[in-house]
This record gives structure tokens, sequence and C-alpha cells, in this order.
């Protein structure tokens, strides 16, 4: 042979001691790993991509079709699940009768690992119902006027499917839950999301829960939101409730009786009284700069005006100061937000008023009660 085949030669036998080298010690790492952890010994086989580790999860979405693009969204849902994957999502639709509770609780059932709710506050507020306490993480795809948990959160607004990647890719975050009861004539109450919750008759006079993640409140808040027009908002969103809170600034003052966990009652007079989870509201407002969504305790701000539309302007002025964290302690406004912070609030109103819970009008009530769930509720926020 000439020197160029001993050469090929030559490198053919480095080559395959080179590879038998290479097995042996593939083998001896495999042996050694078996015996020191023997519940992670591998076989041979390639291990499966990483993209591939989330295939087990199972995503149910509870959707509300009254919502725009709802339709073409859920095509965009399995397409997005495909490609990433996943198996096949499961997607269950709000009726008129069940806003969310029952199809939520049905995901559960079904062994669900993430829940979506896609809609407005109403549907997160029938998903949230169903999820308190389960421990099933909750993922938001906000198609509402408000969006206020998902304002709160730093959930992108404008971009379902970017929520969809996020309430799968996120990371678990327990946050406090609200609950409003209605003391005295609940069956005067009409709130969907609760009668969807339990098995009592909807004109019960038994006292009930209402759920909140953001605010609930009575007062001039509850006033504007039963009176903002539907087309309106359809057309310019939150806007439509600041154009109807013109029309009640000139509303008359309330007198509350309030007490704050074992404190004694006092009397207070205001326009609104608010009991918070979190503060954050379309248009840049925040009007409970405390309040922290995981902190345990609920924020309660009275708010108040007097001297006609310069009360209401000293006010504005707050809030925009608060909002950049500076307080006014000047006293003797006559626009004013006193804030406290408590467990459990009591309230009575002589004569009954609108209460709102996360922007949903749940009625008229003389006497209500607020308490906090710390944690209750698992969210899929950014990391």
């Amino acid at each position: 042979m000439s020197w160029v085949e001993w050469v090929a030669v030559l490198a053919g036998v480095l080559a395959l001691a080179a590879l038998g080298l290479g097995l042996w010690v593939y083998r001896q790492q495999l042996s050694l790993l078996a015996r020191l952890h023997p519940g992670h010994a591998r076989t041979e086989e390639p291990e499966a991509p990483a993209e591939r580790e989330g295939e087990r999860r199972l995503v149910a979405f509870v959707a509300n079709p009254s919502k725009p693009d709802v339709a073409a969204l859920r095509s965009a849902v399995y397409k997005a699940a495909s490609e990433r994957y996943l198996p096949e999502p499961m997607w269950l639709e709000t009726t008129v009768e069940d806003p969310g509770v029952g199809q939520a609780r049905q995901a559960v059932a079904a062994g669900a690992d993430i829940v979506v709710a896609v809609g407005g506050d109403g549907t997160v507020r029938a998903v949230a119902e169903a999820l308190a306490g389960t421990g099933v993480p909750m993922g938001l795809m906000p198609l509402g006027t408000g969006n206020l948990l998902a304002r709160n959160l730093d959930i992108p607004l404008n971009d379902p499917i970017a929520a969809m990647h996020l309430a799968i890719d996120g990371v678990d975050k327990p946050i406090d839950v609200g609950w409003l009861r209605v003391l005295r004539w609940e069956s005067q109450m009409d709130d969907d999301v609760a009668e969807a919750a339990d098995d009592l008759p909807a004109d019960t006079d038994a006292p009930r829960d209402h759920i909140f993640l953001v605010i609930a409140g009575l007062g001039f808040d509850a006033a504007m939101v039963a009176d903002a027009d539907e087309q309106l908002k359809a057309k310019v969103g939150w806007i439509a409730y600041f154009v109807a809170g013109v029309r009640h600034l000139h509303g008359r003052r309330l007198k509350v009786r309030l007490r704050l966990d074992d404190q004694p009652t006092q009397t207070v007079r205001v326009r609104s009284l608010l009991v918070g989870n979190c503060g954050r509201l379309p248009g840049g407002i925040t009007l409970l700069p405390d309040a922290v969504l995981d902190d345990g305790v609920l924020d309660i701000a009275a708010i108040d005006t007097r001297g006609g539309i310069a009360g209401w302007a000293q006010l504005f002025g707050e809030v925009v100061l608060q909002g950049v964290g500076v307080r006014n302690e000047l006293p003797n406004k006559i626009g004013r937000i006193d804030h406290a912070r408590a467990r459990n609030v009591r309230i009575a109103v002589p004569g009954g008023e609108h209460v709102q819970v996360d922007g949903d009008i749940v009625g008229r009530a003389t006497a209500i009660s607020a308490r906090v769930d710390p944690g209750a509720l698992v969210m899929r926020v950014a990391g």
C-alpha cells in the first residue's frame, strides 16, 4: 500500500478508538449518576426539547362570547397552543345564566392546570370566585372597558395573545381576595356572579358574599358606574364613566356609620366610601396609593368634597398628587381623601345607597361588611 493508504487506515483506527473511548466514558458517567441519584437514571435516548416540557399542562379558557372578536380569538388561541406543543385547550363560554363560575369549576374538575378569564371585569370576578382557595393559577386576557385587575397586575391590555403567553409562561403570584357581604336586603341585590356561586335562590335574604379583587364602594363612585351609558362605553371605553360622573357632581353627601376591625364605630360625611385591594384605575388615576394586592389588609378611602366645583377641583388635585407620592396634609380642605386600613369593615347607610364591586353594580344596600381573604387567589404575572 502507498503511504497515503497507510495514513487513511491509521486515521480510521484512531477514529474508532476515539469513538469507543467516548462511549465508555459516557457509560461510566451514566453508571455514576445512577449510583448517586437512583431516581434520575437516564436511558440513552436523546432528551426531549425544552420547548416541549409544558405539553402536560392543560389550559382552560373561560370566555365571554359577547365581547368583540372572541370567535377569531378562539382560533388564534388554538393555533398558539399548537405551536407551543400544548394539548388542545378547553374553551368554555359564559352564558346569561352563568357568567363564568360554573365553567371555571368545570375546568378545575377536568384537571386544568391554568384557567384563563377572557373578557371584562365581570368575567374576571366570576372565574376568580371559582378559583379562590383552589390553588389553580388564573390568567387574564382582558377584553373589557375597565380591565381593573389587569391594570394592577401589569398585564397587556391591547394584546390578548401576549396576555395568553404571559398566563402560560408567567410566575405564580398569590393575591388577596375581598368579599363584600350585604347584611340587609340581599333579595334586592342583582349580582349574577354571587348567585351562580351557591345553591340559594336568587331572591334570598340570607347574607351572601360578593367577590371583589380591586375596589368595592358606595356613593358617588357607584352612582357613576350605575349611570354610565352602555353605548358610550362601547365607543369611548372608560371615559364614559367620567361623563356619567359629571351628572353626579352635585349629589348629596352621605352620612355613614363606619367600623374598622374592633375600633369604635364612627360617623363620617362622605361623597364616596371605597374599600380596596389595590388602587390603580383607568386614566392613570390611583385612588389607593398604599394598597398592595398581597398585604393581607384592605385599604379604605373616605372621599368628601364641599364648596361645589371648587371642592371637586381640589379633590382631583389630591388624587393626582397622591398618585405621584405627594400627600397634602393641610387642614380644612374642601376636597379631601382620608385613608385607613383594616381586615374587616362594617358600613351602614340610612336610606340605602348603590353598591359596586369592581365596576359591577350589585344594587342598593343599607348595611354591608367587607373582609379580606389573604393569598386566596393565585394569579399568573410576569416574572
